[in-house]
């Protein structure tokens, strides 16, 4: 599948309930609304039941304010057999002026529930291609990261 057809995008108007104690959109909120598009994306690669199974990186760049739009654009950046990558820009803005502003960006995974292997991807967009070059890299620390995870206890206060 041509990596192009995979974008999903979707926008959200913050209101005062979503804001912080900083006057700025909620973390939280972000995240929520990141697992959603990025899902759709994934989704819509596979054609198949997927869980989100990371959010490998999220980098806040730009605060979003009250009033302000939020934009969601995500595409499928990389794929192994089970699992897939999917890169999501989040642009900010001021619905006023028509400004437009990075507010942060995320890769996150999502895991196939079926063993069936996942499709190949065409990667036929210029910033996608960036992107997917460095997919085995991310992959990879990935992997490490996970293995060196030390064993974690159930007691609520472990220590």
């Amino acid at each position: 599948m041509k990596m192009s057809e995979t974008v999903a995008i979707t926008t959200h108007r913050v209101f005062q309930g979503q804001m912080n104690e900083h006057d700025s959109l909620f973390g939280g909120q972000t995240l929520s609304w990141l697992d959603e598009n990025a899902s759709i994306s994934a989704h819509r690669f596979s054609r198949r039941q997927l869980v989100t199974g990371s959010v490998d990186s999220m980098v806040y760049v730009n605060p979003v304010e009250i009033g302000h739009a939020l934009m969601y654009a995500s595409v499928i950046t990389g794929v192994g057999k089970k699992s897939l990558e999917v890169f999501t820009k989040m642009i900010g803005e001021d619905l006023d002026t028509g400004r437009r502003y990075l507010a942060a960006y995320a890769f996150t995974t999502f895991v196939s529930m079926n063993s069936d292997p996942l499709p190949t991807l065409e990667a036929d967009v210029e910033e996608g291609q960036k992107l997917a070059a460095g997919y085995a890299t991310r992959r990879a620390e990935n992997k490490r990261r996970l293995k060196s995870m030390p064993d974690v206890s159930l007691d609520v206060v472990p220590y």
